[in-house]
């Protein structure tokens, strides 16, 4: 291993001492070895670990480059004369507060240009309005120092129009630095010509570990700069041997990949963008937002649903005239969704490596960026396909729940004693809250009594074995309990699953209610109780007399005259409430029965359901479809099996009939054969006597 680094560091340093001796300079120059010889050309490199340190080096190297003084004055010339860096607003977050710290200038010198509003991509750099800018702040007495592009935005993987920015920043000498996962593309055959335009720009950050899956190597700053000393002072050169010895981990990798290696491995991931991109566009309710980046390897998606009773070309068509609140109502049922759904395809499919995340203008999305994640996940073009064959797999799941949200919402608000929550960060069909007797609408406080039913209510739900999910969780912007309803997978009776919540919380307050007010009646009953035995304790002293109490002389008068005293007691009655004497028990040696107290009907509805169908399902008896190869309808069918299954229990109890008191005659002992005269006709026994004499013989 030490061979190998001695041998390594005098590759590099007779390859610096060529350099130096060809160019008369003190710093690695010339084309860069690799994918981008012949396209970033007289460039210099420079290694650094964090991937924002090469762009602050950059802007440390344009200060210099553009305030001659600054080395002798510093800051004084920056005050007289503010430079002003400008990044796009779909730049990475913390870019420029970062750059800021680094370089000790205050937060105005940074200027955010806006992307486009009326023309291309909304996640592109509006050039005329950035020339706006440019001009007034040279009308203030400012001076444009530096710009940042994107070849591929952290968020959706757009490219600036690079080649006008460059002529923008050519006219007012500003410098352009370009940044962004597009730039991998550089090392393949054909290039876009919007991503080709970086390679005239003043300078760009590569990140090579991520795309090529090679960790703990370095990221790579390439810049065009004539002054070595303006380059040592920016510090992006250096004549320390540890500094020099960063780059030796990324050029062992390459060395070991080959150039055949890297276009491979970016060619690769290439082709699993452009494969999702073509199977998504095949896929109903699902919007790509990168349709007009061909060359972009980052697929954007989320799920969108038709407009009730649009026409289905017409897709996702803002309607004007819908209501602020409606709309973004709409949106946050929407975000909820399409975050619940990137959830549930990053477990179904973990080696995609997706990404869910917040846009300002779409909502919320799901990335797909396989040069970051493709070369450490090992994703394939068979993971491609099963993620889409999941993505399809939710979207019934996805548009039957957002069908049934406005049904439950009029359900609920239509059942006595519930309350419908509306909370937009739940992806489910809704939030129900049950208020019982004790609540107090306005108040936000804990509610005990709340939270037992509620957790009695989960608990019953849960039980219940349906295909629904039901969970407990705080009300939004409140401490009060309430039940989520989760999403629908299939047709949901909406009314049965309200009556239901409601008739069993119902039935969970009563049941504490009395369960409370029994507690209350025992208590009383037991001091009762005490105070009844007390009583008869002193009654029977009193019959007994004092000397009876004494031990030896109270054994004495019990042997020559025993007393006879019977057992007294008292026993509860938990259905009367009432305290009641254990003499009868104690004497017939029977415990009484008491009252017994009527049965408690339930409150739920009992539907009748096919053998395996599930709760809360439509049943076929609200349905009036009859097959077309049969004239017996669905409901008959399920009418004879119910008379199936109770028709033989009833049939015989219909033949069976009562049986008659011990004692009494039979029918054939009370109607002797040779008096027929004497039968009593029954209103029911219409026979003739024809019959009976048929049957008699």
């Amino acid at each position: 291993m030490g061979k190998n680094l001695k041998e390594a560091m005098k590759m590099l340093e007779d390859s610096q001492r060529r350099t130096e001796e060809e160019n008369g300079k003190k710093l690695v120059s010339g084309d860069i070895p690799g994918p981008l010889q012949g396209r970033y050309e007289n460039g210099c490199a420079y290694f650094h670990e964090e991937e924002r340190e090469g762009l602050a080096k950059i802007c440390r190297l344009a200060i210099h480059s553009r305030y001659e003084d600054f080395v002798v004055d510093g800051f004084n010339v920056l005050y007289n004369k503010k430079p002003v860096i400008y990044l796009s607003a779909a730049a990475r977050p913390g870019l420029g507060q970062y750059l800021c710290n680094q370089l000790g200038l205050p937060f105005p010198c940074l200027c955010r240009v806006p992307c486009n509003t009326m023309f291309g991509s909304q996640h592109q750099m509006d050039v005329a309005f950035l020339e706006k800018l440019i001009k007034d702040d040279i009308e203030r007495g400012k001076l444009p120092l530096l710009l940042v592009a994107n070849a591929g935005t952290a968020a959706v993987g757009h490219t600036d129009k690079i080649g006008r920015l460059k002529e923008l920043c050519e006219q007012y000498g500003i410098w352009l630095h370009v940044e962004g996962v597009n730039l991998a593309t550089l090392a393949l055959g054909y290039v876009s010509s919007s991503v080709l335009a970086a390679t005239k720009c003043d300078s760009m950050t590569l990140t090579p570990g991520p795309w090529l899956g090679l960790p703990a190597v370095p990221a790579v700053t390439l810049y065009k700069h004539d002054d070595p000393a303006l380059t040592l002072v920016a510090g992006l050169t250096s004549n320390k041997p540890a500094d020099k010895l960063r780059a030796l981990p990324l050029w062992l990798s390459l060395q070991y990949l080959g150039l055949d290696g890297i276009v491979e491995r970016i060619k690769h991931a290439c082709q699993l963008s452009q494969r999702l991109q073509e199977s998504l566009k095949k896929v109903n309710h699902i919007k790509i937002l990168v349709e007009d980046e061909l060359s972009s390897p980052v697929v954007v998606f989320r799920f969108f649903q038709e407009l009730p009773g649009s026409d289905p070309v017409l897709k996702a068509i803002p309607v004007p005239s819908m209501a602020p609140s409606a709309v973004g109502r709409e949106r946050h049922s929407c975000d909820a969704l399409n975050r619940w759904l990137g959830e549930q395809l990053k477990q179904l499919v973990p080696a995609s490596g997706l990404t869910v995340m917040d846009l300002e203008v779409e909502g919320v999305c799901i990335r797909f960026s396989p040069l970051m994640t493709a070369a450490v996940l090992g994703t394939r073009g068979e993971d491609v396909d099963q993620l889409v064959a999941c993505i399809q797999s939710q979207l019934p799941i996805l548009t039957c729940t957002l069908q049934l949200r406005e049904e439950f919402k009029q359900e609920v608000t239509a059942a006595a004693g519930l309350l419908h929550v509306d909370d937009p960060n739940w992806p489910g069909i809704g939030v129900v809250r049950y208020e019982h007797a004790n609540d107090d609408k306005s108040s936000l406080k804990l509610d005990p009594e709340g939270e037992k039913i509620h957790a009695g209510l989960l608990k019953k739900l849960n039980e219940l074995e349906s295909d629904l999910t039901f969970k407990m969780g705080p009300e939004y912007k409140s401490m009060k309990s309430c039940i989520y309803v989760g999403m629908a997978s299939d047709d949901v009776d909406i009314s049965e699953l309200v009556e239901t919540i409601a008739v069993t919380a119902r039935e969970i307050e009563e049941n504490s209610r009395l369960l409370e007010n029994m507690t209350e009646v025992v208590r009383k009953g037991i001091q009762e109780a005490q105070v009844q035995l007390q009583k008869a304790n002193e009654e029977r002293l009193l019959e007994e007399g004092v000397l009876r109490q004494i031990p030896v002389v109270g054994s004495v008068l019990n042997w020559f005259s025993p007393v006879q005293a019977s057992q007294k007691g008292r026993t509860f009655n938990l259905t009367a409430g009432s305290l009641e004497s254990t003499e009868h028990t104690y004497v017939y040696k029977v415990q009484g029965t008491g009252v017994t107290p009527p049965q408690t009907p339930s409150g739920t509805r009992t539907k009748q359901r096919l053998p395996g169908q599930k709760p809360f399902k439509r049943s076929l008896r609200g349905s009036d479809a009859l097959s077309e190869t049969s004239s017996v309808s669905h409901v008959e069918d399920l009418e004879k099996m119910e008379h199936l299954s109770s028709g033989p229990e009833q049939d015989a109890l219909e033949t069976t009939g009562p049986e008659p008191p011990p004692g009494a005659p039979s029918p054939q002992e009370a109607e002797p054969l040779g008096a027929p005269q004497s039968r009593v006709q029954r209103p029911e026994d219409d026979r003739p006597q024809v019959e009976d004499a048929e049957s008699l013989r």
